[in-house]
């Protein structure tokens, strides 16, 4: 559902919603800024700005564009810049693109049309209204409001983060054998988005902090060089990350290695042991043939079997016990282990 809000702030820093465009575009030419505030816009909502406001007709076509990365551009009568509010929750990567417009005496503010049913901008009105000094400063103290309304999201977004990375490692330690490693690939792919995203944010502040934007005064930098310190812990967070998920794989991998080897130990034990009696009842096996035969009372004599056949077991008793004493004679010596 598209939603248009239009306020006015007055020069003693109180500010009010008002009805209508132009209404709040006559209010400001005499009494403080505006702010506009568009969310889930059609694209004849903000073209009327173009004409009004001097909004470049490209810029419009860039809020209504999904897959524009952060970037500032300068223009005439304003600056434009598109920014990104995360949001990580059930184990999905959000990001909400939050594009603002920045004059002389006016703030625009354009989400939501990538948002599905998400307001990065949700609850403003109530945080501003508790900051009457920073909007004092005009639409620069503003845009820094929101601003550092967006950043904290992404704090709340990384939290989120580490959290699951803590669960994934004691999920590895605890049962490697049942882990889903797709979990890493997922985090990894997350903290790339999330890396590239913050990269060109900083540069988007660096650039905000070196008075690149004439409609940001010199006292309102302090608060700009603030959130920049954000992001770029935010941008050392998203390394840390990755070289833990890096770690954790290769972890997994150690845990993996470890269990392969055992379950090959076990079975090359049972393959030996195997070996051994196969090898202790294979003399026995042709003895038992030749017997079977009755060789052994062909050769004593058929009325000594009586005496022949005891003999005869005895016979493959010997043989055993000398088999399993030289086979362990050798085990000893360290040729092979059972």
């Amino acid at each position: 559902m598209s939603e248009r809000k239009y306020y006015i702030f007055s020069k003693a820093g109180l500010f009010y919603g008002i009805d209508t465009l132009d209404e709040a575009i006559s209010s400001s030419k005499d009494n403080g800024y505006i702010w506009l505030n568009y969310y889930n816009p059609q694209k004849q909502d903000l073209m009327e700005l173009v004409d009004k406001l001097g909004i470049h007709p490209l810029s419009v076509e860039d809020c209504l564009d999904d897959k524009q990365v952060p970037k500032i551009e300068q223009f005439y009568d304003n600056t434009f810049i598109l920014f990104n509010a995360f949001n990580y929750s059930q184990k999905i990567l959000n990001i909400d693109e939050v594009n603002i417009f920045i004059g002389k005496n006016f703030l625009i503010t354009v989400s939501g049309h990538n948002s599905d049913d998400r307001k990065p901008l949700a609850g403003l009105e109530k945080i501003i209204s508790g900051d009457p000094g920073n909007i004092k400063l005009g639409p620069s103290g503003l845009m820094h409001r929101i601003l550092d309304h967006i950043v904290d999201q992404k704090f709340l977004a990384f939290e989120s983060l580490e959290d699951e990375l803590e669960e994934t490692e004691d999920q590895i330690l605890e049962k490697p054998s049942v882990f889903d490693p797709t979990d890493l690939m997922r985090i990894r792919k997350c903290l790339q988005v999330l890396r590239k995203s913050l990269f060109h944010e900083r540069e988007i502040l660096v650039k905000l902090t070196r008075h690149d934007s004439p409609f940001i005064p010199e006292k309102a930098l302090a608060h700009y060089r603030d959130i920049y310190d954000h992001l770029a812990k935010f941008f050392e967070l998203t390394e840390t990350y990755r070289e833990n998920v890096t770690s954790l794989m290769e972890l997994y991998s150690s845990l993996q290695n470890n269990l392969m080897t055992r379950s090959a130990n076990e079975t090359n034990a049972s393959v030996r042991r195997l070996t051994l009696i196969a090898t202790v009842f294979m003399p026995l096996t042709l003895i038992a043939s030749i017997g079977g035969m009755s060789e052994w009372s062909m050769m004593t004599g058929p009325e000594n079997w009586k005496l022949s056949y005891p003999l005869f077991m005895l016979a493959m008793v010997i043989i055993a016990a000398a088999n399993f004493i030289i086979i362990r004679r050798i085990e000893k010596r360290g040729r092979i282990r059972f």
